[in-house]
């Protein structure tokens, strides 16, 4: 279990540009905080897909050489980390599919809510998967010439899906983009000269030369193709808003705007409502590298507290987080980041994160501290305590390994060995974004998940599969010993 949450993934897409993949990489690179796990690049000429994928990090992934090949105009591109599905590379995105319809590649962000069931759906019917991630139980639906016994359509599919999902799909001659009717997740629309383009983050469109259109809202489908963009809404009734609010807290780059307010911002006033509710007495603030800046930065303004960058990261240590073994988690958090000593020693110090999940690595920053001489040491968070798992795609499912869900405030912080231990108020941290409460899904903090999920159907069609997969394995095992007994 990790001690921050993992990112998403990240989504990029272009139609209209000769230079599609080599712009979906610089795309990639700029969501490259959403996932490093894999990345893809699927483009398309003349109707004809050519696509490269890999484990690693997008530089790692892709060179002069494989761009190259990644000819065409139009390209869908994924950065990745395992929500669900395991991190092995036929899980890397984009996915594509050749069927009747044509070919289709889907780069996903997301976590849908009633998978087990649509993928129980589809193999009874005699679909073979070759992943385990959501994103083959959309690109199947996409492939069927006809669903619910009508001619199919990506309205029809994604009325089929629930849960969190920001999409980019590419056909043969057009580029669509779709968010969930609740709006889970960023997507937005960007211009590049005559191409359109879309992203996860607007942080994408600076580094590109794009300039940002607008987000596409929750419940649309746009198309975009020869004749320009062209939208459609899935979901014409209304439906409950639950936008992400970790985007704001954590998640999306601070160089992004998300639904108009900018991310930085955002979070410097997270800091100084983190101040405004829990004023100490203490020498100087400092911030947790590089999510705990911006909230560090406001705390230290609103309390007028001297900030101090007293933590140095290592940024040639990827993210502890975001990689799948537990050994290199707990050798990156040792090596992650390091202590100026002069700084602190003697002084109390007001330490600033953006999260606490399991707290071993918040333990690990308050005892360095201390190590270092510091006189005390109080530890500010500018979100509430997590206290309920995520359905919606954040790497935090099981309830037991939330921290905030078993113990007690105070229990914490004696576990943290800190002087004090303050959490931002749910109310503060929705303030300080600007927007109103009912725009936010807040499931993690307050239990009340906008899409209604039941773990139970899921375990009970998993254990089915779970049998006849070893009903088959055993049926397999008794025919090859009866071909092992026959005569020579």
């Amino acid at each position: 279990m990790q001690d921050y949450p993992k990112h998403y993934c990240g989504v990029f897409g272009i139609f209209g540009d000769p230079n599609a993949a080599e712009l979906t990489y610089y795309g990639l690179y700029a969501l490259q905080h959403r996932g490093q796990e894999s990345a893809g690049i699927v483009s398309c000429h003349e109707g004809r897909f050519f696509k490269h994928h890999g484990m690693g990090l997008v530089p790692q992934v892709f060179n002069a050489g494989v761009l190259s090949e990644l000819v065409g105009n139009m390209a869908v591109g994924h950065t990745r980390y395992s929500t669900s599905g395991a991190s092995h590379l036929r899980n890397a995105q984009p996915l594509t599919v050749d069927c009747k319809r044509g070919q289709i590649a889907v780069a996903h962000n997301g976590n849908l809510t009633n998978a087990a069931q649509l993928r129980d759906e589809l193999e009874s019917k005699g679909l073979v998967f070759q992943t385990t991630v959501d994103s083959e139980i959309i690109i199947m639906m996409l492939a069927q010439p006809t669903l619910g016994g009508e001619a199919n359509s990506i309205v029809q599919t994604v009325r089929r899906i629930e849960g969190a999902y920001s999409l980019v799909i590419m056909t043969e001659k057009e580029l669509i983009g779709v968010r969930d009717p609740h709006g889970f997740r960023p997507l937005a629309i960007g211009r590049k000269n005559g191409a359109w383009v879309l992203a996860s983050e607007t942080c994408v469109f600076d580094l590109i030369g794009a300039r940002f259109v607008r987000d596409v809202q929750p419940g649309e489908v746009v198309t975009i193709d020869a004749t320009g963009l062209h939208s459609t809404q899935a979901f014409p009734e209304h439906t409950r808003r639950a936008f992400c609010i970790f985007e704001y807290v954590y998640f999306a780059r601070p160089d992004s705007n998300l639904a108009g307010r900018n991310v930085y911002n955002v979070r410097v006033e997270m800091g100084r409502q983190l101040a405004r509710e829990h004023p100490v007495n203490a020498d100087l603030v400092v911030p947790v590298p590089d999510s705990g800046n911006c909230a560090a930065l406001g705390y230290s303004l609103a309390s007028g507290i001297p900030f101090e960058m007293a933590f140095v990261r290592n940024h040639y240590v990827g993210r502890s987080f975001l990689q799948p073994s537990q050994l290199i988690r707990d050798f990156d958090v040792r090596m992650k980041l390091n202590l100026i000593t002069e700084l602190v020693k003697g002084r109390r110090v007001v330490v600033v994160d953006d999260s606490i999940v399991r707290g071993t690595t918040c333990k690990a920053r308050v005892n360095n501290l201390k190590e270092a001489g510091a006189k005390e040491v109080h530890v500010m968070v500018s979100c509430p305590p997590h206290m309920n798992p995520c359905v919606y795609g954040i790497d935090f499912p099981d309830r037991s390994k939330l921290m905030a869900a078993s113990l007690s405030l105070e229990q914490i912080r004696k576990f943290l060995n800190a002087d004090s231990l303050h959490y931002l108020s749910l109310e503060g941290m929705v303030r300080a974004t600007g927007l109103p409460k009912e725009s936010f899904c807040l499931a993690c903090y307050d239990g009340r998940y906008p899409v209604p999920y039941d773990p139970k159907t899921d375990k009970l069609i998993i254990e089915r599969r779970r049998r006849q997969t070893e009903t088959l394995g055993e049926a397999l095992a008794k025919d090859r010993e009866q071909i092992r007994l026959l005569p020579a």
